[in-house]
């Protein structure tokens, strides 16, 4: 086998296909497309999208992003590949480039123009007669029939797993809507600061610098003033739908290059989306067990877009490492390198802007390639250092100007994430002794190790461990962990490093096992037994010894580690019977697959756990669905005023408002609250003051991040009397000294005998809410 990606033969999988002019096998591609979009329709209008909604929105990501995105990429990055990979690369593409054009044209006051890059292209592609071609399908690789099945089902597979429970809790009307996850609010506020604002702001505070990775928000922006689709349909239910499809399709797509072969796409894709360590509680849990992809692709908008622009990053990096002279012997024809240069300028500055965990990834693991590089005689090395300098570069913009050198919550601690760990696994009790971190961090150690298992298998060649593309993602991957050791964020988010390196981690270990099932001659059915083998026999054991977390209190520290003991033991005695009865290899090839689908499946043996429990307590229809307590606290007509403060203000004008605190969690104070400015699309003088660089800056290990006092006590103060007991003076000063024209207010919270129509003018109310407006200087 070839040391360098490129310089294999002709993998005899890939099938020259010029045109795709065969019914059939156009069929047998736009079968599963269509049964792909359909899910991807059904789901969100079931869940109360409008269909004109859906329907504008994807015509705007077809011709808009998708179809410009895929011109471009056509004649600058020449090459074979599938239909839904060239399309997959000129949506991420197109995102970039649309990001990156309204940040123009929003300055410019004309956030409408951003459609001037997608006219433009058309326009040089018609007009110019070398670009004309590029409109016709090139040649192309034709997958085998089931590896497009593959892909949708997967994409399907994704959007109920982890789509079905989002959109569940959080809904598009009041007052499902105020009683949303915790993050969606801020989300939401942020697409309607980046839809009216540039520079962007932080929303909720005003005044404040947003220092924050937020060009997912200006996709959205962008989207919402093109098509016309409310802030809140696309965060709650649309922007992440094609965003997803493509990111899976670009993960198939390295897997296969750097494989060689079809055969790892399911196994791949399957990882990406269940990846995770394993938890063997009887618990649904994010303290110890943490979730990938399925988790964070609604929640975390920003690291979903993130991990779709850094995938093309990747895949340029493939053929940029790669010594030109090697590639050339395999008789493909090599891309443009001006092409991939300009490609990966595109997308670093747009992943800089993404994602904030992806760049230091990216720097660590091309610094481990050069290094191999050097270590081992290959040459050139200067690819690898322009593009150490192009990440450095971007990394210090982002950190100095985007960022402004705020460190956002995350500190240097090593271990410390542990303590807190294990206070939330064992309950609130006095004291962690150093045991408890040492052990916590074992275990931890030992539920990652699971994944990488099947690197063993890189191994069994030399020549293998030193590639770029194997010597890249796992130096990705060993910076993702470490990360996740040695540093702490105010709400976990060192683990958001693991979601950013672990597809990558995935496509290694998945080859490395495969290439021991191939040297063991293990038929598949074999691998995948043992894969079913090893999630059942975990599952069982935790059902056996039966622990919940957080632990009762009438139970001693040590079952935490009880279930991980027996399952180290299991897997012990499993390899020495294998050995004896199957001999060496085939031994290790069954026992890699075993551990391997351990922690590449943890997130679905984790449903096989919890999911029976939940569905005893609350009933199967009700399993993932947020009590329904959880909207009593919220208000009556709050989204109907803050709608008409947004019809009747000025995009510039400054409200006030007296809700700090989450609706229901006013004592203590949880100042998470961003519904004012996230309805409104306006920016509130103080609301909830969570996720501003000053709170941030102020936690420190030990302290409720969600109880961060206020920094400018008398802003507040003024704030609030104004509101609950207002005077002629303290009107005039929220007016003249804050710029403040608009008065939204939880009426029920007003001190009793406040008489504020006295000194501002009622412009509506709806329910429990109110709208005034603070009168001119006479």
């Amino acid at each position: 086998m070839s040391t360098e990606i490129l310089s294999r033969p002709e993998n005899p999988d890939e099938k020259r296909d010029p045109g795709g002019r065969v019914a059939g096998r156009l069929t047998r591609a736009w079968l599963p497309a269509a049964f792909a979009t359909a899910v991807a329709v059904a789901l969100p209008a079931a869940f109360g999208a409008p269909v004109a909604d859906i329907a504008r929105f994807g015509l705007y990501v077809a011709l808009g992003l998708a179809l410009p995105g895929t011109l471009l990429i056509r004649a600058v990055y020449r090459g074979r590949r599938t239909l839904a990979e060239e399309v997959a690369l000129g949506l991420a593409l197109g995102y970039a480039v649309e990001v990156l054009t309204y940040i123009a044209a929003r300055a410019a006051g004309a956030p409408r123009l951003v459609l001037v890059w997608p006219a433009a292209t058309y326009v040089a592609f018609l007009a110019v007669p070398r670009l004309r071609r590029h409109w016709r399908s090139p040649a192309r690789v034709r997958s085998p029939a089931w590896v497009p099945w593959t892909l949708a089902l997967a994409f399907a597979g994704l959007l109920t797993w982890s789509g079905v429970p989002y959109f569940r809790n959080n809904g598009l009307t009041w007052p499902a809507l105020g009683a949303a996850g915790y993050d969606v609010p801020f989300h939401l506020a942020l697409a309607g600061e980046l839809k009216h604002h540039m520079p962007p702001q932080m929303p909720t505070v005003a005044g404040e610098p947003l220092l924050y990775h937020w060009f997912a928000y200006a996709h959205i922006a962008a989207a919402s003033w093109i098509t016309g689709v409310e802030p809140v349909v696309l965060v709650f239910r649309l922007a992440m739908l094609p965003m997803l499809a493509a990111f899976l399709v670009l993960i198939a797509m390295t897997a296969r290059r750097v494989t060689g072969s079809w055969r790892g796409t399911a196994p791949v894709l399957a990882g990406t989306v269940f990846v995770g360590t394993p938890n063997l509680y009887l618990s649904s849990n994010l303290v110890f067990g943490w979730n990938g992809l399925q988790y964070t692709a609604w929640r975390s908008p920003t690291q979903t877009f993130g991990a779709l622009l850094f995938a093309p990053v990747v895949i340029v990096l493939l053929d940029l490492l790669v010594p030109a002279v090697a590639a050339r012997g395999s008789g493909r024809r090599l891309p443009s390198r001006r092409g991939l240069w300009t490609l990966l300028a595109v997308f670093l500055v747009a992943v800089m802007g993404a994602k904030a965990v992806y760049l230091p990834l990216l720097l660590v693991g091309v610094a481990a390639v050069v290094v191999v590089k050097a270590a081992t005689g290959r040459r050139p090395l200067w690819p690898g250092a322009a593009v150490l300098a192009m990440t450095l570069a971007c990394l210090a913009y982002a950190q100095l100007v985007l960022f402004g050198q705020a460190r956002q919550g995350m500190i240097l601690a090593p271990l410390s994430a542990m303590r807190e760990r294990w206070e939330l696994l064992a309950g609130v009790r006095p004291g962690v002794p150093a045991a408890a971190v040492a052990g916590m961090t074992v275990l931890l150690v030992l539920c990652m190790a699971a994944a990488w298992c099947g690197t063993a298998g890189l191994l069994s060649d030399r020549r293998l461990p030193a590639r770029p593309a194997v010597v890249l993602m796992l130096g990705m991957a060993v910076a993702g962990h470490a990360v996740t050791l040695l540093c702490q964020h105010v709400a976990f988010s060192q683990f958001l490093f693991l979601d950013g390196a672990y597809p990558y981690l995935v496509i290694v270990t998945v080859y490395g096992a495969l290439l021991l099932w191939r040297r063991a001659h293990l038929p598949a059915l074999a691998a995948a037994g043992a894969v079913a083998a090893a999630v059942l026999l975990t599952c069982a054991v935790a059902v056996a010894c039966g622990v919940t977390v957080p632990l009762d209190p009438a139970r001693p520290f040590a079952v935490l580690y009880l279930p991980y003991v027996i399952v180290v033991i299991l897997v012990l005695l499993a390899g020495a019977v294998l050995w004896v009865t199957l001999g060496r290899p085939r031994a290790a090839a069954v026992l890699t697959a075993a551990l391997t689908g351990i922690g590449l499946l943890a997130c679905g043996s984790s449903l096989l756990l919890w999911l029976p429990g939940k569905a005893v307590a609350k009933g199967i229809g009700d399993v993932g669905r947020t009590p329904a307590g959880e909207s009593q606290a919220v208000p009556r007509g709050a989204l109907t005023a803050a709608r008409w403060l947004r019809d009747h203000s000025d995009p510039g004008d400054v409200v006030a408002t007296g809700t700090h605190c989450r609706w229901g969690r006013e004592n203590p104070c949880d100042a998470g609250q961003f519904f004012a400015a996230g309805l409104s699309e306006r920016r509130v003088l103080v609301e909830g003051w969570l996720y501003t660089y000053r709170a941030n800056d102020a936690w420190r290990p030990g302290m409720v991040y969600e109880r961060i006092p206020y920094w400018d006590p008398e802003r507040l103060r003024l704030n609030d009397s104004a509101i609950n007991a207002p005077t002629t003076a303290s009107i005039a000063l929220l007016r003249d000294r804050y710029h403040v024209r608009w008065l939204l207010v939880d009426e029920r919270r007003l001190a009793p005998g406040s008489r504020l129509g006295d000194f501002a003018t009622l412009g509506f109310r709806s329910g429990d809410y109110a709208v005034y407006r603070i009168p001119d200087r006479s």
